[in-house]
């Protein structure tokens, strides 16, 4: 038998599914070990999809899971007749024992819909790759993302059902109301800019705007510091402007407090090599990935961060250096074909992403110089990609204080305006700004410059 006589059919397992059925009506609390994992689509029979999805829907709605109940809505669905749906689900009580194997059942039906997804996926792939309409990076990007968002169950394929989610949303608020922490967001290591914002969201895209020297690469970089201390996961940070031996720099001059003009030429005291040893001891723990590729685009960054995983957070500085997938005239269209790109790849990955931007000059000419969304560099698609927009301002920056002014001698203050926030409120938080240490820390914890490093 040569292969054209190979009849292929799609696999999967009729028992299993129908031993997961039976196994949820003869114990409605086993529903609770799949419900998780299981999906309605990834039964291969669509009468099987039917009576799953009724389930997740009583089980949802706190309805008891049994004959009757269930016998009711697959009526009120139309998927069967009374009498041919009773006689069915009598049936599949039948055909299992005991609940006692229910995530075997579970399990052999997922690997039969991974294995049904992939067919598909592969078949998308071949009918992109034939039509020769897009170039071999695009086609490989999507050939990438589609094998890695089945292998990471983000398979979009399928409709989702109402009742699925409404499912995930009743249990996430349970956990909520025991753990409100816990689905706050990630935390930038800020507490009056984390309790303004409620954190950031694991699929957020953020831009982080301010005029040049305003200190958002070091806010950016301090954020990404924090968030790596204190999730133990990685933070990727793509480094378009500065080497990574020059952003490493400045991340240690931050953590160490150790003037980073020093750091450049070497001329270091004792106390300043003690405060390094100490702040690469605590550094040596955070992993923190640099990529300082230069023009560097979006499809390239999920590329790496697909074959990385375990990203808690990824750090871009900056977008006015990134290049399109496809180079175009108009700067404008190109911006903004990357902003939805960064959303997007927010989105797929499921990890926040930041991106410092500057703006325009249109501040300087004002009275009053705090930015606004309209100062958005090149694209008006910024604002509106953007989950989150944070401003950096320091007043100081715009003054030149007079020989013996006592405001010279000050710490400098920064306003960290958050101009957009999808999830929560907008304001200002002030923060405290070291320019020679390359850090921000919260007002309430000032110390002296030769003091420890503050607390954030």
């Amino acid at each position: 038998m040569n292969n054209s006589e190979v009849i292929k059919k799609l696999p999967f397992a009729l028992l299993a599914e129908q031993a997961l059925l039976g196994s949820i009506l003869i114990d409605p609390e086993s529903m609770s070990q799949v419900s998780d994992t299981v999906r309605s689509s990834d039964f291969y029979i669509s009468e099987h999809r039917a009576i799953y999805s009724a389930m997740l829907h009583l089980g949802g709605s706190s309805h008891d899971i049994d004959l009757v109940t269930l016998l009711d809505m697959l009526e009120k669905e139309k998927v069967y007749d009374r009498e041919g749906a009773e006689s069915y689900l009598r049936t599949l009580t039948d055909c299992v024992p005991t609940a006692l194997n229910i995530k075997d059942y579970a399990r052999i039906v997922i690997e039969k819909s991974l294995m049904r997804q992939l067919i598909e996926a592969c078949s998308q792939i071949s009918e992109r790759a034939f039509s020769e309409q897009e170039n071999v990076n695009e086609v490989l990007e999507y050939a990438s993302g589609k094998i890695s968002d089945i292998a990471m169950g983000r398979d979009t394929r399928n409709f989702a059902e109402l009742s699925e989610v409404l499912a995930r949303v009743y249990k996430n608020l349970a956990e909520l109301q025991q753990n409100p922490a816990a689905f706050q967001g990630i935390n930038t290591g800020y507490g009056d800019l984390d309790r303004l914002m409620a954190g950031i969201g694991k699929t957020d895209f953020v831009l982080i705007g301010a005029r040049p020297g305003m200190g958002k690469t070091s806010f950016a970089m301090n954020i990404a510091v924090n968030v790596a201390l204190e999730t133990k996961q990685k933070v990727a940070i793509f480094s378009l402007e500065m080497s990574d031996e020059q952003l490493a720099t400045r991340i240690l001059s931050s953590h160490a407090m150790v003037d980073s003009y020093s750091l450049r030429t070497g001329n270091l005291t004792p106390s300043d090599w003690e405060k390094l040893a100490g702040a690469v001891d605590k550094l040596m723990g955070a992993r923190i990935l640099i990529d300082d590729t230069s023009n560097i685009t979006v499809s390239a960054m999920k590329a790496k961060l697909r074959r990385e995983g375990d990203i808690a957070m990824v750090v871009i500085d900056y977008l006015g250096l990134m290049n399109g997938e496809k180079h175009k005239d108009n700067r404008v269209l190109e911006v903004a074909d990357i902003t939805r790109g960064l959303k997007l790849m927010a989105k797929d990955l499921g990890v926040p992403v930041l991106c410092c931007s500057q703006l325009s000059r249109g501040s300087a000419d004002r009275t009053d110089k705090r930015p606004v969304l309209t100062d958005l560099r090149d694209s008006g698609s910024i604002e509106q990609d953007a989950d989150s927009v944070i401003f950096i301002y320091r007043d100081e920056y715009y003054k030149k204080p007079a020989d013996g002014d006592a405001a010279a001698t000050e710490t400098p203050v920064a306003e960290i305006i958050v101009a957009k926030n999808r999830h929560g409120s907008t304001g200002t938080v002030k923060m405290n700004w070291l320019g020679k240490y390359t850090t921000f820390y919260a007002l309430d914890s000032a110390r002296s410059d030769e003091d420890a490093p503050p607390e954030r």
